[in-house]
């Protein structure tokens, strides 16, 4: 049996394309800048132009600048390409997911977050999708582990941290290695992995998807 196939936009260096692998899709990623470290067959272009024939699903991950708080006073320095990315998805008449930080425009989306599949990373990421998914629920508080924070004035004070931070630079040795445990991700580098998401939260998004399909295709037999 074929797997469908899921056509990775804005792709980066594949957080979200290893999770719609595990879940059982055949992944080809797009991005305008060379990604070295895509898992994945990989095509240099375009997002916004790259033709879609031949796949049966899209993710999107557009630039996040223009509505992250890292970014802070400089968002307006940004170009927002999310209103032309849905108008591209939506015009494909194929089943689409678009993710993006907190405070994107994004519509109907739900929120996935690290507490929820039980990683030391919380990094909220939220997601518009063309297919109904209900989703766990974010319980930060439930939390009973301790974790030293990456931040090195907490680590200078011996303040703990629920969770570990990826952003920025790396400060010590082992910091790194800590990072990727965190994400669940062992082939980026730093600066890639800053910018992912970690592939359980699209692994979750795929298993769903396919169960769907599944089901959708079920019912159309048994009405043959």
């Amino acid at each position: 049996m074929e797997k469908p196939r899921l056509l990775d936009l804005f792709c980066g260096a594949g957080g979200a394309a290893m999770g719609y692998y595990r879940a059982g899709f055949e992944v080809v990623g797009v991005d305008i800048n060379p990604q070295p470290n895509y898992p994945f067959e990989f095509h240099q272009a375009d997002a916004l132009t790259y033709p879609v024939g031949g796949f049966d699903i899209i993710h999107a991950s557009p630039p996040c600048e223009a509505h992250s708080r890292i970014t802070g006073k400089y968002r307006e320095k940004h170009i927002d390409l999310i209103p032309q990315t849905r108008a591209k998805l939506k015009l494909s008449g194929k089943p689409y997911i678009i993710e993006n930080v907190e405070g994107a425009p994004l519509q109907g989306y739900f929120v996935l977050c690290g507490s929820m599949f039980n990683l030391d990373v919380k990094r909220h990421r939220l997601f518009e999708c063309s297919h109904l998914l209900l989703t766990p629920t974010c319980n930060h508080k439930a939390w009973k582990r301790q974790y030293y924070s990456l931040c090195w004035k907490n680590r200078k004070r011996g303040i703990k941290s629920k969770v570990v931070g990826v952003y920025g630079n790396v400060n010590y040795s082992g910091e790194f290695e800590v990072r990727c445990k965190a994400m669940g991700i062992e082939w980026m580098t730093n600066a890639e992995l800053v910018k992912a998401i970690p592939p359980a939260y699209t692994e979750w998004i795929g298993e769903n998807i396919l169960k769907r399909i599944n089901h959708e295709n079920h019912n159309h037999k048994s009405r043959a």
